[in-house]
């Protein structure tokens, strides 16, 4: 019998449950995938804690793992083409990826980067497709200075090395404890805090023009918004003011945003297995303590990517 984490009910990880249940054996067009590492993201509690539309509990927790194929469905093939029982695979936009086996659409899943391990890629495709997004919306071009919030959170970095592979100047927010990682992926810090505005045009030697939010602060949108002339060039993924504002806001429930982020996997897989987008990842820890994984990623500061190990 296999376990997955469901949320019975709205409600914090602390209310959810790891149950025992039995993945369906796939149909055509179907693959189950043995999990090695499950991602670990915001949403993934976000998306329970209260109820919302669309939303049935009990709702299986997880949308992204790295694993090896269980069994395949008859003449399926997965998104990245043919495979084989035993293949390393990724698979993002699924339910329910916090568990040990899991029952997926195939188009969903790719073959693994060699070049990442397991916990490394469960870990890239929500904030790489996210990340790339970002840039697209915000349509920063070669040569270009943008202004990143939260350059060292896991969709910060990623917008780094993307920006970077194309040519694009990020000066990014971050503590001074953690200006090294922004320097390290390409970035240019600017402390956060007070001054902010001043630090970031002083650094720019130029004008900004155009702005990535992936913290939702106020600070992050009042400095977007004193430095970026044309508010469509300025993107928020987390901040409540977007509409009032007159600024571009995304998300993966979109279904314009869907349909990016499904179009973008291939293109990011394939960075990953020339060694040019990294995942660091701070910590594993047992599937059983997803919660506390949950809980290390709502402090905002978890130094990295979190990943859930299934027992062997």
């Amino acid at each position: 019998m296999e376990r997955h984490w469901i949320a019975p009910a709205p409600g914090a990880p602390e209310t959810w449950e790891f149950a025992a249940y039995e993945p369906p054996a796939p149909g055509p067009g179907e693959v189950t995938i043995r999990v090695l590492a499950a991602g670990v993201n915001p949403a993934d509690a976000k998306h329970v804690a209260a109820a919302r539309p669309g939303a049935t509990f009990p709702v299986a927790i997880g949308y992204e793992v790295a694993g090896v194929l269980a069994a395949i469905g008859p003449d399926t093939r997965i998104g990245s083409g043919a495979a084989s029982v035993g293949d390393e695979v990724v698979a993002f936009r699924v339910v329910g990826g916090y568990a040990t086996a899991l029952t997926v659409p195939a188009e969903k899943v790719f073959a693994k980067p060699s070049t990442l391990t397991a916990a490394e890629a469960a870990n890239l495709l929500l904030a790489g497709t996210t990340a790339a997004e970002m840039l697209f919306v915000s349509g920063a071009r070669p040569g270009e200075t943008i202004l990143l919030h939260g350059a060292s959170g896991a969709v910060g970095v990623s917008v780094l090395q993307q920006a970077a592979l194309r040519g694009i100047r990020v000066l990014g927010t971050s503590s001074d404890t953690r200006a090294d990682e922004v320097r390290r992926f390409g970035g240019e810090p600017v402390r956060y805090g007070a001054g902010l505005e001043e630090r970031v045009r002083d650094a720019a030697h130029g004008p900004i023009v155009a702005a990535l939010d992936a913290v939702g602060t106020d600070e992050a949108i009042d400095v977007s918004l004193a430095l970026v002339s044309d508010r469509r060039r300025i993107v928020t993924i987390a901040s409540p003011r977007a509409e009032a504002e007159g600024i571009r806001a995304i998300a993966g429930s979109r279904p314009d945003s869907a349909r990016f982020r499904d179009e973008v996997r291939a293109e990011l897989i394939a960075l990953a297995q020339n060694g040019d987008l990294v995942v660091p990842v701070a910590r594993t820890l047992p599937l059983a303590e997803a919660p506390e994984a949950l809980r290390l990623i709502a402090t905002g500061h978890p130094g990295g990517k979190i990943a859930l190990i299934p027992p062997v």
